[in-house]
């Protein structure tokens, strides 16, 4: 869980636009599965950009309309109803509008996920907003924020959807304490070797408004942790 700054999602939106209005172009004009190798090429280019689409979600019927308009003018050679220029700019105001609207949605819900898990049983709430659960004692040490731990870890969004976890890899993590989200370097820290902790983070200790891999911004994350190790 190392922090990580992701490469802007605007500035990946030209080639992002152009590769979403073939996929829905070739959709528009073929209803039924895919049969050839090129159609099945392009249901894949389809499929692994799908995650870009939730930057911009919800999408009417009427939007996607007109994606595939834009790609069909463009290469029929017809005059564009929105040139380059402008249409760029217009892509940036909607990515900005919608992103913020997405943000806003995401910070209520984690609101109310925050404010339920702080009335769970043996939860501690610190002055951060760290919701601290003791799961299983530890016996060892506590690690410092300078020391390097081995640890278990399963983190979830608060719908339960599994981000990202060392447990169903099969293999533990190390790391710095210092180098990671200031929900782990604060909560891994109030734990002691051999020990079991559930941490669930505000989006203000995490990854707050900006989204990372399959979390989205303004997201409260959980994770369940077990400190195996202190390592010297």
């Amino acid at each position: 869980m190392i922090s990580f700054q992701q490469r802007p999602f605007a500035s990946r939106m030209p080639f992002v636009v152009a590769i979403l209005m073939l996929a829905f172009s070739a959709q528009a004009v073929a209803q039924d599965s895919p049969k050839t190798d090129d159609e099945k090429a392009f249901y894949s280019i389809g499929t692994s950009i799908a995650i870009q689409l939730d930057r911009v979600k919800p999408i009417s019927d009427r939007e996607l309309d007109v994606l595939v308009q834009g790609i069909r003018d463009a290469i029929t050679g017809k005059t564009l109803d929105a040139e380059q220029k402008e249409g760029a700019a217009l892509v940036g105001a909607m990515l900005q509008k919608r992103q913020e609207e997405a943000i806003a949605i995401e910070s209520a819900a984690s609101a109310k996920f925050l404010e339920a898990e702080a009335k769970k049983k043996g939860a501690q709430v610190t002055a951060s907003g760290l919701i601290y659960t003791e799961i299983k004692p530890g016996t060892g040490a506590s690690p410092k924020p300078t020391d390097r731990v081995r640890v278990h870890y399963h983190g979830t969004l608060r719908d339960g959807t599994v981000f990202d976890s060392s447990v169903e890899r099969g293999s533990p993590t190390e790391f710095p304490l210092n180098r990671v989200i200031p929900c782990w370097t604060e909560g891994v820290a109030m734990m002691k070797e051999g020990g079991k902790s559930r941490l669930v983070c505000p989006a203000s200790i995490a990854y707050g408004n900006r989204s990372t891999g399959r979390i989205p911004a303004g997201a409260a994350l959980a994770f369940d942790i077990e400190l195996l190790e202190i390592v010297k």
